[in-house]
């Protein structure tokens, strides 16, 4: 091989390494981004589940342990 072909095909390595490397950059931030929104939506899915659950719990009772309506 002679020292030129050798040069470029060097110089096209690194310019494929940094590509790599751009691309690893982007899916790495973009991972970051859906772990915080992912984060974000798992906190908002608790407080909702405990919302419902404090709804429901004033909802359970026996029809028989219900309190009267006001007309009575």
């Amino acid at each position: 091989m002679k020292t030129n072909e050798l040069a470029s095909r060097i110089e096209t390595l690194e310019i494929r390494l940094m590509h790599q490397e751009a691309s690893i950059e982007a899916l790495t931030q973009t991972l970051l981004q859906q772990e915080q929104r992912g984060n974000i939506q798992s906190a908002a899915i608790e407080r909702l589940e405990a919302m419902i659950r404090g709804l429901s719990a004033t909802h359970d009772a026996l029809p028989g342990e219900e309190p009267p309506p006001p007309h009575y």
